[in-house]
């Protein structure tokens, strides 16, 4: 099946189960919790690119949104921006006290 053959809301929801079950739970956390959260905000070209990414091997897209390793040029643009700000510390979902 392509993309051309499926509607859009059929899409995000193929995309958000494949971002969940990416194969290390740091990983399913950010993608799927980026998915959760943003993709039915994105546009058609922005889905192609979340959808790219899904495609690569699990580690080369984690280093690349956590900056161990420069991600090539073909995966550069908006989604891949917008996931390594999401992957910083500011925008970790955790609100409230850390007592030791």
């Amino acid at each position: 099946m392509t993309t051309d053959t499926i509607d859009r809301e059929t899409r995000i929801k193929q995309l958000r189960f494949r971002a969940w079950r990416r194969g290390f739970r740091e990983h399913d956390f950010l993608m799927g919790t980026y998915a959760d959260q943003t993709l039915e905000a994105l546009s058609d070209d922005e889905l192609n690119q979340f959808d790219a990414l899904l495609n690569q091997q699990d580690w080369d897209v984690y280093y690349w949104i956590i900056g161990q390793r420069e991600a090539p040029e073909e995966f550069k643009g908006k989604v891949l921006s917008d996931l390594q700000s999401f992957a910083t510390l500011k925008n970790t979902l955790w609100v409230g006290d850390i007592n030791s």
